[in-house]
This record gives structure tokens, sequence and C-alpha cells, in this order.
């Protein structure tokens, strides 16, 4: 019902859609509320990446962080998992960086069957509408990573950035 009052302010928590796009690529999209930068920085500043990336709900945490964010960087995630006692690596190399509309890494850890991933980051309004694409070497390696659940935990990610972006004084949404 319209009671002239205006538009209704867009939610904390956008929907988050996941798409297998054909044998080897995921995508994934999410408008965010906050401006490109903020988006942009919350994916390359550790201080910031590291407060958001890992879903609570998974039982790990991230116990360290580095991120050269440059076309020809690199970078090093350490997981805890409560099922080891090891730390795990996650790790790999930036192709490509044009802040703040596109980041394009490898996912070097599995070995030949690890994705290449490209987010990109694109802003109307206030509201950045980032696009997560793993493409895979192959259809059985992305099998495999779905099947492990680790193409599954996008929503919740995404609800934490909205949170810290929220935390940062960007705006929920004109």
């Amino acid at each position: 019902m319209d009671t002239g009052t205006g538009p209704e302010p867009a939610p904390l928590h956008n929907p988050t859609l996941a798409e297998r796009k054909s044998d080897r690529e995921v995508v994934v999209t999410r408008s965010i509320n906050g401006p490109a930068r903020l988006v942009f920085e919350a994916w390359t500043r550790p201080e910031l990446f590291q407060r958001w990336w890992v879903p609570k709900s998974c039982g790990f945490a991230m116990i360290s962080c580095a991120l050269d964010v440059r076309t020809g960087g690199s970078y090093r995630l350490e997981m805890r998992f409560s099922s080891s006692e090891q730390p795990m690596a996650f790790f790999g190399r930036y192709l490509e960086v044009v802040p703040p509309s596109r980041i394009v890494w490898t996912n070097e850890e599995g070995g030949e069957g690890g994705a290449v991933t490209t987010v990109t980051f694109e802003e109307k309004g206030g509201v950045t509408l980032v696009t997560v694409s793993d493409l895979y070497p192959s259809k059985e390696a992305l099998d495999e990573a779905i099947a492990s659940g680790s193409t599954s935990g996008w929503g919740e990610q995404f609800d934490q950035l909205d949170e810290l972006l929220l935390g940062l004084g960007a705006p929920t949404a004109p």
C-alpha cells in the first residue's frame, strides 16, 4: 500500500543469488548497501577483510590475513578449523586489480583444481552490485567444490559485509 511517504529503505540483507552458469562456472550476485569504493576497501584492506570473510556459522576462524592487492600481488589466508589442530592456508595471486571496480585472483591451494575468481563492483545510487564468478579448470573440480560446501557461504558472508559497512557509516540505501 502506498502511503505517500516515499520509497521504502532497502533491506539491510539483500538476497544473494547463486547460479551455475556452465560446467565450470558458478556466479554469485548480491547488492551491497554502500558505495563501490567502501565495498572495494572491505575486499582489499586486511583489517576489514578478516572481519567479514569467514561465515560465523562455519566453525572456523581466520588466524592470519596477508593481502597485497595489486596486479601481480599475492594473498595468503590461514584458517583454524575446530576439527583440526593444524591451520589450513588459502593462497594465490592477483591477476588484475582495477580499483574500485574489479579484482581477479587465483586460488592455488587446490593445485591445478583451483578456480580463478573474478569480482566486479558496480555502483548505482550508493548501492553496489557485487558479482563473483568462480571459473574452475574442469566440471569435476566445480562438482567437487559444490559437494564440499565451499561455494555455499556467500549469503552469510555478504550479510556480514553489509553489517561491517553499516558500522563504517555506509548508508543503508537511498
